[in-house]
């Protein structure tokens, strides 16, 4: 017979199955969530070993998951940039090879006209003298490209190396380089020109011969050394052959230096005609500084200010008997006829 259960008390009754595996469904989701928090914040609040403590703001247990879900955790720096990158900002522009290069002459006037060209917005232009085409062609067009300022699409880029001129490889490789290349030349009365070559000389070396020793073979006999640098240049004829050979007279242009100082605008104008650009720079852009002798800019391409050349500029040359002048000059004026003919402008050296 079975036996009954105390009075007053409610039979046990065995837990169901289901409300167990409800119940430790429930545990485990909350021990999961809570270790989501967890390394959330110690990720978010420490950043690893290496990095400086940081609050990040308190947060609600059931906003883990959404915050977990945010790409950039507080408290945390942005990635590094990759290495080699270059801080700042990016420069604008690109650097290209010059389209137009001021080839010549020495002591004609190449600085004014570069320093007066680079006043323009549609141009840039590279303020030493690279001497790629003369003394450092074996490194390459890269390294003289790296050597260029950036420009736009709407910009020139200008170099100038005087000793082009009269260096016989340069035109062959500068046509290399690009046929369409413009070539600008200032030319000044070879007599002056040799002597402002002299007193640059002279300034630099005061133990170098007189202008007369290094001029003559033999003086008696009117016998000019044309080995002699100073001489040489300024035999423009001779020189013009060898651009010809691979540049039509159409991309070259003849700056006069005489010009370029009693009326800098108006050689200017002529420049920015040939390269295609506007008429910007005009006689507002200058004044005469009678100390040196030559105008300056009212402005300048880089402080916007007034500026002139460097001393090296305007220098007083050196006495020369007029006698040896007067030789000089009926030594040059073959080449300069024949520099007027070639060119189609006479320079009024005579």
């Amino acid at each position: 017979m079975a036996r009954r259960a105390p009075s007053g008390r409610a039979p046990a009754v065995a837990p169901a199955p289901s409300r167990r595996l409800a119940g430790r469904v429930l545990v485990l989701f909350t021990l999961s969530l809570s270790c989501s928090y967890l390394c959330y914040s110690l990720l978010c609040c420490c950043g690893g070993p290496a990095a400086p403590r940081a609050r990040c703001p308190p947060a609600r247990a059931a906003a883990a998951k959404k915050l977990l879900q945010q790409s950039r955790p507080c408290g945390r720096a942005p990635p590094a940039p990759p290495a080699g990158s270059a801080p700042g900002p990016a420069r604008p522009g690109t650097k290209r090879l010059p389209r137009a290069i001021v080839v010549g002459v020495k002591k004609g006037g190449t600085r004014a006209v570069l320093e007066f060209i680079r006043v323009h917005p549609e141009v840039r232009a590279l303020g030493t003298e690279p001497h790629f085409f003369d003394r450092n062609y074996h490194r390459g067009l890269e390294w003289y490209r790296s050597l260029m300022p950036r420009t736009l699409d709407s910009q020139i880029t200008v170099e100038k190396t005087p000793s082009y001129f009269v260096t016989k490889e340069a035109p062959r490789r500068i046509f290399n380089m690009s046929r369409d290349t413009k070539l600008i030349v200032v030319v000044r009365n070879p007599v002056t020109r040799a002597i402002s070559d002299y007193t640059q000389t002279l300034s630099k070396k005061p133990d170098i011969p007189t202008f007369e020793g290094l001029t003559f073979r033999n003086r008696s006999l009117g016998l000019v050394d044309t080995s002699w640098n100073a001489i040489r240049i300024g035999m423009y004829a001779v020189h013009l052959e060898s651009w010809l050979q691979y540049f039509p007279l159409s991309q070259i242009h003849f700056v006069s230096g005489e010009k370029l100082i009693t009326d800098p605008a108006g050689e200017m104008g002529k420049v920015q005609d040939f390269l295609g650009i506007r008429r910007v720079i005009t006689d507002k852009h200058f004044y005469f500084n009678k100390t040196k002798g030559f105008p300056c800019l009212k402005k300048s391409e880089s402080s916007g200010l007034p500026r002139c050349l460097g001393k090296s500029k305007g220098r007083t040359h050196v006495q020369i008997d007029p006698e040896v002048i007067e030789q000089l000059r009926d030594f040059y004026r073959p080449y300069n006829i024949k520099f007027y003919e070639t060119v189609g402008q006479d320079f009024r050296w005579e």
